[in-house]
């Protein structure tokens, strides 16, 4: 069994594939901003039935700082680079994202290629692949990049695509380093905790009723466990050498497509739910107050597909179903009682 160090330990896909790891017997190590967090991830993964904890170690490190990342990395065979900000809001200004998932990603990489790591498993997402274009009808791929010159990108879009270019460039300078690229799109499925992802909001908002209607946005879906697992295959297989991997389940979904999935499934729990859209015209005149509307106004609308064929090609990948990951969601929710929280 190998040491591999997985990033960013208490984010939601990174908590999902350190238990994957430590099933299959690895030792991991996981880094933490603060140091206080060690007893919150710690006490999430046993709670979620975590095998062997005395095979997870934790490190302080921060995406902003070298300090704490060559003794991380220092005797690692791979390492999963998971850490990246992923705020709730929208940030005052789009560098409190690009900065620190750029530069935390050039300086994980220096670590292992001097550390001697065989690869790096980058967390990137759809975000690098499927905006700033114009309207569609072919699936988007691994080929594709998204459009930076587009006049408007939210900073979470703008932050994933330079990372991920970032990393490329680096490894085309020439090392031993190996690096694969994960793409989700958005990521769903069971929070393990009280701090739960930006994602898993949008399923608590849902089942509130706090969004009397939804804008006409569409995107993909797929559930964090087969994000994990899709990073841990990619870790080893030889044919993930310079690739990269589209995550996503299904076909694409509106919000209210998710919505009418939790009305039909979850019962009384889904008593509280809207099923309407917003008129595009609508959401326009909210952005001009609303910077979270602002976001969305671009994409209003645009029908969009992706395709999950060179993952299940080549890795052998099989996702569940994007109603799995939606109901697992809320029913995750429910079961820890941060819904009306």
């Amino acid at each position: 069994m190998s040491i591999i160090l997985v990033t960013g330990g208490s984010g939601f896909i990174a908590s999902h594939t350190i238990l994957q790891l430590l099933a299959a017997g690895h030792e991991v190590r996981t880094t933490v901003r603060d140091v206080k967090r060690t007893m919150d991830v710690r006490s999430v993964l046993q709670g979620n039935g975590a095998a062997s904890l005395d095979r997870l170690s934790f490190y302080i490190a921060d995406l902003e700082r070298d300090g704490g990342w060559a003794d991380a990395i220092d005797g690692c065979a791979y390492v999963l680079h998971m850490a990246s900000p992923l705020p709730f809001g929208v940030p005052r200004h789009e560098d409190e994202l690009i900065v620190p998932a750029r530069e935390g990603t050039l300086r994980v990489l220096r670590g292992a290629r001097d550390a001697g790591v065989k690869r790096v498993v980058l967390t990137s997402s759809f975000a690098a692949i499927g905006y700033g274009h114009a309207p569609r009808t072919i699936p988007f791929d691994e080929t594709v990049w998204t459009n930076l010159n587009a006049p408007v990108l939210g900073a979470y879009v703008k932050s994933k695509a330079l990372a991920e270019r970032a990393a490329w460039d680096f490894m085309a300078d020439g090392n031993a380093l190996e690096l694969s690229v994960i793409n989700p799109t958005f990521v769903l499925g069971p929070a393990l905790g009280q701090d739960y992802s930006s994602s898993v909001q949008l399923i608590r908002v849902i089942l509130q009723g706090s969004m009397p209607g939804y804008p006409r946005f569409n995107f993909g879906v797929v559930d964090v466990r087969d994000v994990a697992d899709l990073h841990i295959r990619a870790m080893t297989h030889p044919a993930a050498k310079g690739e990269r991997f589209l995550a996503v389940a299904g076909e694409f979904m509106s919000i209210l497509d998710i919505a009418q999935v939790l009305k039909r499934r979850l019962g009384d729990a889904g008593r509280r739910i809207a099923t309407r859209e917003l008129p595009n015209w609508l959401v326009r005149i909210a952005a001009l107050v609303s910077p979270a509307a602002r976001q969305v106004v671009p994409e209003l609308g645009k029908l969009k597909s992706a395709t999950n064929d060179k993952a299940k090609r080549i890795l052998g990948w099989s996702p569940r179903s994007n109603e799995d990951a939606i109901v697992a969601t809320a029913d995750s929710l429910i079961k820890l009682g941060i819904l009306h929280r």
